[in-house]
């Protein structure tokens, strides 16, 4: 098949395809398999938003009603499938206008397993807004992050610097409905639910959208999204990072002398709860990120006692899987495993393993899988936006930062500079402070928008000129994930100046004004007329243009 980068689809024309792909692949073919159909809900223009959403199945009912769920009867993830869909919906749709994906049953080793299973729930621009509350903006993905920055940086305004917090509540167990089924001892076998081997080369089937709640009496409580890969019926490995929160934990109680970990992993989180766990919006491990998720959500967590410790859970999440991580044990090797930066993860000789001491969930739970490095994972505009208040602190000509989640490694930042060198001087701070960035750009704050990568790019073409307006840093912190790094997690990294270099700076002693600027300065009309008269028509054109993939 063919592949022309460039190419569009609607989502109605996708759907068309992936239905006619999957009635003659091999979910078609004999043993019972039916074609699979695939149909989504239509985009009601009118409804009222379910903000806050109490649960996984909450989320998810929301985004369908918007238009913003793909679903399909069968998939056979044994042939991959699921995964090329993953990676043919980011060819035609891109990466932030792909909906959700929810594949009733899956084939997982030979067996069909009834699901949902779902990806790429947080992948769509809108959900940056539904998921705090807010309404998108129609048809205007950059718009609608920068609406859900800025209410962010005036939440933290509102509240002297800070998130606000709404402590969680305790329900009885009765009324926790990831308590409707519990399983332990011999009738533990995590292998009967559809945990799926994302890619080929993956080590085996994962774990990989858990909340992994620890504590420690020094460094208190913590949850984060690690992968942990499935070992046996009742073993799964875990995999913090150096440096991160339940590694910390885990060797801090090593260092101790104690023996053990007990450990809660929640699966099939509310919006908050996933997109606090998968990032570093808790500037310090001693806050309380339930409590975080509560204030996010105006609206306090549910939580519930584990069944074999003493750790609070979300009682609405979907899936449970409680255990005890040896301390005193040797390590175990795990992956390798399919990464965000889109290679093949190393293989690990040691790391830490937990064995399962009781499973409870929902009836039929609903499992939510994250094909890490292809879609998106979870709304960044909450992270970002505390970000940016953070590192407006460090230094205050800072307008705008961005990570391009399709780009990892990449970072934009514009300025308002007052003096010559200082983006470089700024850059260089924040390269060195946010880990993930390794390529930093900045931009001039008054007419380039960091979110806009045909800016971005033009930005780069036209106003850097390598020498002088560029800094290698040899050596800094990076991501222990980076593919590239040969002394990981430490990188070097490299800041470009793209903003109009000032005579000082070796720059012309005149910089010609923008073409566009031109026409808004002395023409402003123009565009006025341009939108009253044949805006419907440009916009109706958008909606209906189709490029089919070719075979």
């Amino acid at each position: 098949m063919t592949q022309d980068r460039n190419f569009r689809l609607d989502r109605r024309e996708l759907m068309t395809l992936l239905a006619g792909a999957a009635a003659s692949g091999p979910a078609a073919a004999g043993g019972g398999a039916t074609a699979a159909a695939v149909s989504a809900a239509s985009g009601a223009r009118k409804y009222k938003s379910m903000f806050p959403h109490d649960s996984f199945r909450e989320w998810m009912d929301d985004i369908e009603r918007r238009g913003l769920v793909m679903r399909q009867k069968r998939v056979d993830q044994d042939a991959y499938e699921m995964t090329a869909i993953a990676y043919r919906m980011m060819d035609c749709l891109g990466m932030y206008e792909a909906p959700a994906y929810l594949a009733e049953e899956v084939k997982i080793d030979g067996k069909w397993q009834k699901g949902p299973v779902i990806f790429n729930h947080m992948g769509h621009w809108d959900t940056e807004a539904i998921a705090l509350g807010l309404e998108p903006v129609p048809n205007h993905g950059i718009e609608t992050y920068r609406n859900v920055i800025q209410y962010i940086l005036d939440l933290l305004e509102k509240n002297g610097g800070k998130l606000p917090q709404i402590p969680p509540v305790e329900v009885p167990r009765d009324k926790a409905p990831v308590k409707e089924q519990v399983y332990t001892g011999d009738d533990i076998d995590i292998t009967q639910f559809p945990f799926i081997t994302s890619n080929p080369g993956d080590s085996g089937r994962y774990v990989n959208t858990g909340s992994v709640f620890t504590e420690d009496v020094e460094l208190g409580k913590n949850f984060g999204t690690y992968r942990c890969q499935i070992k046996g019926p009742r073993k799964i490995g875990v995999n913090p990072e150096p440096g991160q929160g339940a590694w910390k934990m885990f060797m801090a109680k090593k260092e101790r002398g104690e023996k053990e970990a007990v450990v809660s992993i929640v699966l099939g989180q509310d919006p908050m709860i996933w997109t606090i766990s998968g990032s570093a919006i808790a500037k310090s491990g001693k806050e309380d990120e339930l409590a975080l998720a509560g204030g996010l959500r105006g609206k306090p967590v549910e939580v519930v006692k584990s069944e074999t410790n003493n750790m609070m859970i979300p009682a609405n999440a979907e899936m449970v899987i409680e255990g005890i991580v040896p301390l005193d044990a040797p390590m175990e090797p795990e992956g390798p495993f399919g990464e965000m930066y889109g290679y093949l993860g190393l293989k690990k000789s040691e790391n830490f393993f937990m064995n399962i001491t009781a499973i409870t969930c929902r009836k039929d739970p609903w499992i939510l899988n994250q094909f890490t490095g292809v879609t998106r994972g979870f709304v960044t505009a909450p992270l970002e936006g505390v970000s940016l208040a953070r590192l407006r602190k460090l230094a205050p000509q800072i307008v705008a930062f961005h990570s391009p989640v399709e780009a990892t490694g990449l970072g934009f930042l514009s300025i308002k500079k007052t003096k010559p060198g200082q983006a470089l001087s700024i850059g260089k701070r924040v390269a060195r402070i946010v880990p993930i960035t390794k390529v930093l750009v900045v931009v001039d704050a008054e007419d380039i928008d960091v979110y806009n990568r045909r800016q971005m790019m033009f930005a780069m073409g036209s106003r850097w000129q390598p020498f002088p307006a560029t800094e290698i840093i040899e050596s800094a912190r990076g991501m222990p994930l980076d593919p590239s790094s040969p002394n990981r997690p430490m990188s070097s990294k490299i800041i470009i100046d793209a903003t109009r270099q000032w005579p000082e700076e070796g720059g012309p002693e005149e910089y010609p004004a923008l073409n566009r600027t031109l026409l808004e300065d002395l023409a402003p009309e123009s565009f006025e007329r341009v939108d009253a008269e044949w805006g419907d028509m440009l916009e109706d054109w958008l909606k209906l243009r189709r490029r089919r993939v070719r075979r």
